[in-house]
């Protein structure tokens, strides 16, 4: 393989293109999972018999009700699993409980004609259940000393030292809420049997050879026998990389026992209530800094809801350890990471995967100590900034960490902030009950699975006889343009047209041992092994062009034969260097090639270098590079009712040298407005009860779990992607665009906090809320208005003239 950040100057990367599906999500052409059983005779439908407990043990399941209802074919139970039954990936997710672990737990499924007579069946199931003690909250599972997984420490330095040396030391602590993922189009999978036997799964999944796996095991079947293809999704986030493998076991597991097509979709309820969320965590935390506001020392300890099993939740962790310290170098640090076990759904990937949770941790310090500190909080963010040479807690040097530098200074000019600050001072100083606030936060976010085995990735391309070409990756496609991508480098290792590329669904037997889309690192790892594949090709194409053009160079009285080194691939013409006037198109060496019995396919693999990583120590290098970006947001707060205003965003975003910058934008953009959504507005509430609804969750709807809307938006939204950014070692010198932005919403949630401190006195700690709803921020701003009141009370009443 040639650099594999260089590159050629003319080519489809870098260009901005449409997404390559866009006219199909727009006319509705596009097809997912769930249109394809109309096309299957004999279709049955799946319904889950759901547990009205929050944790039980069943005492008795009795399907035979079920079987007399119209329409119920059969009901699946844990007798029917001929293999393994279970659906996750640590042994500790039965497909079939005899325990329930989390309201709305699936204990058998009922298969049927329609819909409505699976439904049906499903309330004719007889249960029951003898109910057992639950723990619905992460203090609860603190209290009983409920955890699970393994309890990992991040350590660097010493933390007595560091507070010994300290001039100030404050302490605090912080829940932080999770978050539904809520994709348009919910879990779904369709599984039929083919003419030989073979069980074919079309799954909405991030992560089909894992599907495949866990299908397989439940069948009791190799994975060369069980294929999975994932068509696209209708969004992901995260939600779709672990939690769809038992889906589409039970639809495998259907089809094969009926010899029937099986289609399961979850409807919105049935989603939210089966599915898992972002993880909430609670940390307590002490810090020390100097007399100038540098950082000395941070002592923590982050605790995770996990809910009832470990699915990601050990990585999860992991990653906010990693990223507790985010855009800040710390000299001692002591960080300790558990995770709790309760009655609630397990608790999954999320876009960010731990480190926003991370790294909200350190922003909510630096945002309540800014003030104690008598210093404004963005020039604390801005003195304690990692600079060049100096390593994370986990012992990786910041790479291009004078980019933080760059990009801060870069922002603070665009979104003209030090002139803003003196408007929303004097706006502040003239309003009684509303009030602005302007905050800037930066964002560093390391880039590559934690696990490193997951950082590879495999890629089929082939080159027909005309000159066309079809590509096989092993990501998939949930809307945020992986595939666009792709066709793009495919077209600029080629030197062809975009035009002249098709891309293939995602197929286990086409690409094996895949790893999930997920990390932000489906570009990097899958463009990696495109380029290897079409650089292949393009070498036995090179070699047969030579010949050919090195005749013609004879033709035209040329002395010198052509090197295939010397050949060149551009807008679909291959030439001499230099000599594009003796071009020859690029279907003609490929027909020429093929006569020469070239091969004409090619099989292409790509490993990401120089990561190592020890998880019992947390320390190694388990990231490619850094994802660095700044954002400011300024908002407006009403004080009788805490609703806020999102006035103002100004965005720059370091993504490399973009390989599509309307994706990018794009991403950029979204990422932002869903970890808005995140840190203001979406708000998870279970039953924490003792009634017989407890651990059912509140919010299972779009009527009780509020999401970002228009109505949400920023005013002015400015969104810039920092240029001459190329990242050396990755393919065409971009960088990862998928989870960095969202946390570039922390600005807006620092923003809020400057709102409600400007109800109260200057330099006191404000403390917010997480998600800062409007509830929280009017309960923040009336403790800033206490405080005014007790400082006035504390002052002596002016002298009588």
């Amino acid at each position: 393989m040639t650099s594999l950040h260089e590159r050629p100057p003319v080519g489809a990367v870098g260009a901005a293109t449409v997404h390559e599906s866009a006219p199909g999500h727009v006319t509705g052409s596009a097809l997912y999972t769930d249109d394809l059983g109309v096309r299957l005779q004999g279709l049955l439908h799946a319904w889950p018999v759901n547990s009205p407990h929050a944790h039980a043990r069943v005492t008795q399941l009795d399907p035979s009700p079920a079987l007399e209802v119209p329409g119920v074919v059969r009901v699946l139970t844990a007798a029917d699993v001929p293999g393994v039954n279970d659906a996750g990936v640590k042994g500790d997710e039965p497909l079939f409980p005899t325990e329930v672990m989390y309201h709305g737990h699936a204990v058998c499924w009922v298969l049927a004609e329609s819909v409505e007579a699976a439904r049906l069946g499903a309330g004719a199931v007889q249960t029951e259940y003898e109910p057992l003690p639950s723990l619905v909250t992460i203090q609860e599972a603190i209290a009983a000393g409920s955890f699970q997984g393994a309890q990992s420490t991040l350590r660097r330095g010493d933390v007595t030292l560091g507070f010994a040396q300290a001039a100030h030391i404050f302490e605090g602590e912080f829940d932080i809420g999770g978050q539904e993922h809520f994709y348009l189009e919910t879990n779904a999978a369709l599984a039929h049997l083919d003419e030989s036997g073979q069980v074919f799964i079309q799954s909405s999944t991030q992560h089909p050879s894992e599907t495949q796996e866990i299908a397989a095991h439940v069948l009791g079947l190799s994975s060369s026998e069980v294929t999975v293809q994932c068509l696209r999704m209708g969004g992901g986030f995260g939600g779709k990389e672990m939690q769809p493998h038992g889906y589409a076991a039970i639809a495998a597991l259907g089809a094969t026992l009926t010899g029937r097509p099986v289609r399961l979709r979850l409807n919105r309820t049935q989603d939210i209530t089966m599915t898992g969320k972002r993880h909430p965590f609670h940390a307590t935390w002490k810090v020390g800094f100097d007399a100038d506001g540098q950082l000395l020392a941070l002592q923590a300890t982050l605790t995770s809801d996990g809910g009832w099993s470990l699915d990601l939740s050990e990585p999860v962790m992991a990653r906010a350890l990693c990223h507790i310290d985010n855009a800040y170098f710390i000299p001692h640090v002591e960080v300790h990471g558990r995770i709790a076990r309760t009655n609630k759904t397990s608790q999954t990937a999320f876009r960010g995967f731990g480190g926003p949770q991370g790294m909200l941790v350190i922003e909510d310090i630096l945002g309540r100590c800014a003030p104690r500190l008598g210093l404004d909080a963005h020039e604390l963010r801005r003195r304690n900034f990692y600079q060049p040479g100096e390593a994370t807690p986990y012992g990786q040097p910041v790479r291009h960490a004078e980019r933080l530098e760059d990009l801060w200074t870069q922002l603070l000019a665009r979104s003209d902030f030090s002139a803003r600050q003196q408007e929303v001072r004097a706006f502040n100083a003239q309003h009684e009950h509303v009030k602005r606030g302007l905050s800037i936060t930066p964002v560093k976010f390391g880039i590559s699975f934690n696990f490193t085995a997951y950082n590879q990735a495999g890629a089929l391309v082939h080159v027909y006889k005309d000159g066309s070409v079809l590509i096989n990756h092993g990501g998939t496609e949930m809307g945020q343009g992986l595939h666009t991508k792709m066709i793009q480098v495919a077209a600029t290792t080629l030197g062809v047209p975009p035009e002249r590329v098709r891309l293939a669904p995602t197929r286990t037997d086409k690409v094996p041992n895949t790893s999930a889309t997920a990390a932000s690192s489906g570009a990097d790892l899958n463009g990696g092994a495109i380029k290897d594949a079409c650089e292949q090709i393009k070498a036995r194409l090179a070699a047969v062009a030579a010949g050919a053009l090195s005749a013609a160079g004879k033709a035209h009285v040329s002395s010198l034969g052509v090197h295939p080194n010397d050949v060149r691939f551009e807008n679909g013409q291959v030439y001499p260097l230099g000599r594009p006037d003796l071009s020859m198109t690029f279907e003609q060496v490929v027909h020429d090639a093929y006569y020469l019995r070239t091969q004409l396919w090619a099989a292409g693999f790509y490993r990401t270098p120089g990561l190592h990583w020890n998880r019992e120590a947390m320390q190694g290098h388990p990231f490619k590079y850094f994802a660095y970006g700044a954002s400011v947001s300024e908002v407006e707060v009403d004080g009788f009712t805490g609703a806020s205003r999102l006035k103002r965003v100004d965005i720059l975003h370091d993504v490399g040298d973009s390989l599509s910058p309307l994706i990018d934008l794009g991403q950029v953009e979204g990422g932002f407005v869903q970890g808005a959504g995140w840190l203001t507005l979406e708000e998870l509430r279970w039953d924490e009860s003792g009634g017989p609804n407890r651990g059912r969750l509140l919010t299972q709807a779009a009527s009780t779990y509020k999401l970002p809307s228009f109505s949400e938006m920023p005013e002015i939204f400015n969104v810039a992607l920092l240029e001459r950014a190329t990242e050396t070692g990755v393919v065409y010198g971009s960088k990862a665009v998928g989870e960095p932005p969202l946390m570039l919403a922390i600005s807006v949630r620092e923003a809020l906090r400057e709102a409600c401190a400007a109800f109260g006195p200057a330099a006191r700690e404000q403390t917010l809320s997480s998600p800062a709803t409007p509830e929280a921020v009017y309960w923040a701003l009336n403790r800033a208005r206490k405080g005014a009141q007790e400082k006035d009370a504390q002052e002596p009443a002016p002298a009588d003239d």
